[in-house]
């Protein structure tokens, strides 16, 4: 019966193929596009997303309309949100970078849109959930109608009334490529333009200069624009024969916007910087008086303990140079005491050790994880973590000193590192294939963080699976910071270090042999962490009497003659009866790919992540039709 269902669904979408080859446009979704319950149907729908007209056209350039708004309204921050390059969109709207753009300003963005999953084109973006935000919000306030909520519920797999702060979400846009027949008509790009109170085509189209005619059949429309009803918070394709121009966009009539949250916001997991600049001085004094305040209180807690302190008691006031690392930072950082966190591990007994210098404990009614660390080490990770806010990191609570060590507070992660689970027999029946993939998306997005959204960007240096703990819903979070650096993100090239620290299995080639530190260093180690997941085997690998790099192994497989099969001998034995193979080799095949040699051929994380989401939606619909 699933089979009979599989072969008429790829018969339907091969019928709608074929009629859009012969239609050669897309179809306007009316307001069906606001619901949010519009179900995903056999033959895709523009209500969802616009549709890949012809298969086999990957991708092209394209463009968005957006309005400039609070919080959104400069060339970095619009760009962040929609993953667009900032100083091309400077370019094509004829700005300096950076830039403040007037409010209500229509904003020309540029996008990479691509035909993925072989049925919708999207250019994707990513988004980390604040207060109040809903799928509908996001798609008709945030994202202008440029995506719409029914696509956001069906690309992620959070449920709609369980969107909790922190979360980030896949973000598909609304983007097109020309069909061969618009090609063929000199038609180079189409544009997503977001529709406003009193639009028509006729209007639209004459400010673009492109004829009513041909906006009409772009949109599936008949030649008569009367009968063409549009409606706000929707979109229309305009197709060009050039690129948008600056002169074509219009400063719209004021809209007012619900007021933002109190708390701070953050664009894809990056502070909403023009936002500080239009409140700048307010902040600044704030965050003066703040300062001083904190300063005041610390001064005087230090005279009081210096003035009554009784001989042999450990001071736990942070020493200067963890002060500084706290200095400019919005959230509180708690300061303990260090006989409380004495009290709470039994003096830091082996019988409260979790691993290695991490101990647990209950510290006011709250179970936390303890890092016993050196001061230098623990300056360093303190400045790291302080700047980072992301689900699928580590959050840390606060820190303490003593006489000889320094002391970092996490929360506490109940089930423990992810290569724990992967080495116990015992565990094994709790496996399966969906939390796997779960567990590999929730890293990568993580690193995604680190290196594309946090401020400065960060490579990890030592990704493992000893680093990757998981909480009470098996939810993964990266740890252990201290071999952290800054990076730009390989702009200026790499950096380039003498002392190489990590783990052997982990480290990539052009790190061990030349200190070569750029993203792709995580990249790599990322694709071992998945070729454990898979394989349910170590980094380095006890092969016919001697050790062998797992990567390597897994490369040799995917690369060999009967892939499939060698790959199925070669898995996690808890799989092999309990997991879709062919979606087990596409995670092969992208642990490969991030094991490439020669770094310039790695994917990048939001690629990897992108890849990740994709087989992680195949994985929930294989889970339905088959357990």
């Amino acid at each position: 019966m699933q089979r009979s269902r599989r072969r008429l669904s790829c018969f339907i979408f091969s019928l709608f193929f074929f009629a859009s080859g012969i239609k050669a446009q897309q179809g306007y979704s009316g307001n069906d596009v606001l619901d949010c319950n519009y179900p995903m149907k056999a033959a895709p729908s523009p209500s969802y997303l616009y549709t890949c007209s012809e298969p086999r056209q990957h991708s092209c350039h394209a463009f968005l309309i957006y309005k400039s708004r609070q919080g959104y309204n400069s060339t970095e921050t619009i760009s962040h949100l929609l993953r667009s390059d900032s100083s091309e969109l400077a370019r094509i709207n004829n700005v300096s970078n950076p830039y403040i753009f007037p409010a209500n300003k229509e904003v020309i963005v540029p996008v990479n849109c691509s035909c993925l999953g072989q049925y919708y084109y999207q250019a994707i973006t990513f988004y980390v959930i604040d207060s109040d935000d809903t799928y509908y919000s996001l798609a008709n306030d945030q994202y202008q109608g440029l995506s719409s909520c029914s696509a956001l519920m069906g690309e992620n797999l959070y449920d709609a009334e369980n969107l909790s702060v922190g979360l980030k979400l896949l973000v598909p846009l609304r983007c097109a490529c020309p069909t061969r027949n618009q090609s063929r008509d000199g038609v180079k790009y189409l544009l997503t333009y977001s529709i406003n109170e009193n639009d028509t085509v006729p209007d639209i189209s004459e400010r673009f200069n492109v004829s009513v005619k041909e906006s009409l059949a772009a949109n599936g429309f008949t030649d008569d624009h009367e009968e063409a009803v549009i409606y706000p918070n929707t979109t229309l394709l305009i197709p060009l024969q050039s690129e948008p121009l600056s002169s074509q966009t219009i400063i719209l009539e004021p809209i007012v916007y619900a007021p933002p949250p109190v708390s701070a916001s953050t664009v894809n997991g990056e502070p909403k910087r023009s936002k500080k600049k239009l409140h700048f001085g307010l902040g600044a004094g704030v965050a003066s008086l703040a300062v001083l305040c904190l300063l005041s209180l610390l001064l005087r807690r230090c005279h009081r303990k210096k003035m009554g302190r009784i001989k042999g008691k450990i001071r736990s006031t942070p020493t200067k140079h963890i002060l500084d690392a706290m200095c400019g930072i919005d959230r509180v950082l708690k300061v303990f005491d260090v006989d409380e966190l004495k009290a709470a591990t039994k003096d830091f007994s082996s019988e409260c050790r979790i691993q290695g210098s991490v101990y647990g404990g209950m510290v006011g009614g709250t179970m936390v994880a303890i890092k016993r660390e050196s001061r230098d080490v623990m300056s360093k990770e303190v400045n790291i973590l302080y700047k980072l806010n992301h689900f699928n990191l580590i959050s840390l609570r606060g820190i303490s000193t003593g006489d000889q060590h320094c002391y970092l507070v996490y929360e506490y992660m109940k089930n423990g590192c992810l290569r724990d689970w992967l080495r116990d027999p015992s565990r094994s029946g709790l496996w399966n294939w969906t939390l796997r993939v779960q567990i590999a998306t929730d890293v990568a997005n993580g690193l995604d963080y680190l290196h594309n959204f946090s401020y400065p960007p960060y490579v990890h240096k030592d990704i493992k699976t000893s680093n990757v703990l998981l909480d009470t819903n098996m939810r993964a979070k990266i740890t252990n910071f201290s071999l952290a650096t800054s990076s730009d993100g390989g702009k200026e090239g790499p950096n380039l270090t003498k002392n190489v620290e990590g783990t052997l299995g982990y480290m990539a080639p052009e790190y061990l042999e030349c200190g070569n530190v750029t993203p792709m260093l995580d990249v790599y180690s990322f694709g071992v962490v998945m070729a454990e997941l898979i394989t349910g085997k170590g980094a380095i690998v006890e092969h016919q009497g001697r050790q062998r790099l797992l990567s390597e192994m897994l490369i040799s497989i995917v690369d060999g003659d009967n892939a499939l099969e060698v790959l199925g001998d070669f898995m996690d034995p808890d799989l092999r009866m309990r997991s879709p193979i062919a979606l087990v080799m596409e995670v092969a095949k992208l642990c490969v790919a991030c094991l490439a040699r020669d770094l310039g051929k790695r994917p990048n994380m939001c690629e990897v992540v992108s890849a990740l989401s994709r087989i992680q939606r195949d994985t929930e619909m294989w889970a339905l039709a088959y357990q």
